[in-house]
């Protein structure tokens, strides 16, 4: 099938938000993000809900909202035992556009996409991003991996040190930005592609850490995270001079998960659950990921990561302590209650969703029965080891649904990170799909 090429780029910028970024290009050390956030064509987007790059990223390249392609967390529950697993690529049920594309015999390069490990074959190159571990299972087609390792290609920036060494973050974050540059240096020059995805992640994971530093001027890390950000800016420079470079048509699309703000605490929904009587542990959990603690004889709900509440039904868990009905009434009173949490005084939460409300497509059943919204600043959890109901945890910055960065230009304007998805295969004359994949 012969074909011409109208080229789409689009460079990921985990996290960004469009506030932030137009703050940062005010003092001129940040000359090619500039030229994307102070133009006409750039403005915030909202995330799906949860607001997690897993949830988001598989919106953008299945064009869907998690109802559509059933992925609502970081971290999913088996509902026989009660135990965690990592979400992955396996938990993406609808095909994404690299996918689509291939069946029309296009080609896809993809560089440090979230959620795409283990790698799915497709027509084209990809590396996959977060929760990748095995360079060897994160890469498509298979014979990158001995390429890539011979780069010293480095999947994920180890934060395990976190706030405690900004050293340690600097030089991970350093190596990954090379990383990102030489798989670019790798699939670019052919050509031989019509969609072309690099995701950049370091800002996600400075502003875990140390969004205080980079928001305020003042800071006494502020300048060594802008010297790293520096760097990162020339990346995006390198990208948008081979952008510039190519033959028309073509398209740019740069755009955030989700945005990003100061942390003023965590909150906890595990340890509300509980001072309400409505969870039951057998103890506290081995690790905050320890679902087994749950005893599920005695709860009537529980909370995952960020704020994603389900109700212990026995139509849904194996172990259900009631059926739909009351649960029906259950969640009424769960979503009152929720919404007069106070904090300091303050509302926690700006708003509690029921999953039909804000979520459409084939596994809207296998959504959690409420995601709660928190009020910017507020970073939501679940954990499963905590017997505070608020406190901070070494993490001083979370994600918000709001403000996260866009820019398209050829101008389209669309509200939500799913929408922005839609605009990606319009570009080549598609319409996402909400089915299984293959």
């Amino acid at each position: 099938m012969s074909h011409s090429r109208n080229r789409l780029v689009v460079l990921g910028l985990d996290g960004l938000p469009l506030s932030l970024a137009r703050s940062l290009c005010s003092g001129g050390k940040l000359p090619n993000l500039a030229t994307l956030a102070l133009s006409p064509n750039a403005h915030p987007i909202r995330a799906e809900l949860p607001e997690l790059s897993p949830v988001n990223w598989a919106s953008v390249v299945t064009g869907l909202n998690p109802g559509g392609h059933g992925v609502f967390g970081f971290s999913r529950i088996d509902p026989a035992t009660y135990t965690l697993s990592l979400t992955d690529s396996s938990a993406i049920q609808a095909p994404t556009l690299f996918e689509r594309l291939g069946a029309q015999h296009r080609t896809s390069k993809v560089i440090n996409l979230p959620g795409a490990y283990p790698a799915r074959p497709m027509p084209g190159m990809l590396v996959a991003g977060f929760v990748a571990h095995d360079l060897a299972r994160a890469v498509h087609p298979p014979f990158l991996a001995s390429i890539l390792e011979g780069e010293g290609y480095v999947l994920e920036a180890d934060t395990t040190r976190g706030v405690s060494d900004p050293d340690y973050l600097l030089a991970q974050l350093r190596s990954t930005l090379r990383s990102r540059r030489k798989a670019l240096d790798l699939f670019w020059p052919d050509l031989a592609w019509d969609a072309f995805m690099l995701v950049l992640t370091e800002t996600d994971r400075i502003f875990h850490f140390f969004y205080p530093a980079v928001a305020n001027p003042e800071h006494a890390l502020h300048g060594a995270f802008m010297e790293l950000l520096a760097e990162w800016d020339e990346l995006i420079g390198f990208v948008l001079e081979l952008y510039n470079a190519l033959p028309e048509p073509k398209r740019l699309v740069v755009l955030a998960d989700h945005g990003f703000t100061e942390c003023s605490t965590e909150l906890d929904l595990n340890v509300w659950l509980m001072q309400q009587g409505l969870l039951k542990l057998k103890g506290l959990g081995a690790s905050e990921f320890d679902s087994q603690a749950i005893a599920p004889h005695e709860s009537a709900a529980f909370a995952l990561d960020p704020g994603r509440i389900y109700i212990n039904v026995k139509e849904r868990f194996a172990r259900g302590v009631f059926h739909q009905y009351i649960a029906d009434k259950l969640r009424g009173e769960l979503k009152a209650a929720l919404m007069e949490l106070r904090v300091d005084g303050k509302p926690a939460l700006a708003a509690v969703h029921e999953a039909h409300e804000i979520y459409s497509g084939p596994f809207v059943s296998r959504a959690p029965d409420l995601i709660c919204e928190p009020v910017p600043g507020i970073s939501l959890t679940g954990k499963f080891n905590r017997t505070e109901l608020t406190g901070l945890y070494g993490r001083f910055g979370c994600h918000t649904p709001g403000d996260a960065f866009f820019y398209d230009s050829a101008g389209s304007a669309p509200e939500t990170v799913s929408d922005a998805g839609r605009e990606l295969f319009a570009h080549f004359g598609l319409t996402p799909e909400a089915r299984r994949w293959p």
